[in-house]
């Protein structure tokens, strides 16, 4: 799955659980989804900073800092 198809799941996911709607066992099923997600998600934005890093000092430029 794609970035931001994870992003967007996330996203529907979150809204069901602030929704109320579903049952106590559903919502701790989705609840481990969305954490699993967010792993995936944060794993790969960890990637993109250490690929991006690497084509900035190839080109000779500073160390690339991500602004937070």
């Amino acid at each position: 799955m794609k970035f931001e198809e994870k992003i967007k799941e996330l996203e529907k996911t979150i809204n069901e659980l602030e929704n109320g709607e579903i049952d106590l066992e559903e919502s701790i099923n989705k609840y481990t989804s969305a954490m699993k997600l967010v792993k995936e998600c944060d794993e790969q934005l960890n990637n993109i900073e250490k690929q991006v890093s690497k084509i900035v000092l190839e080109n000779g430029e500073e160390d690339f800092q991500v602004e937070e």
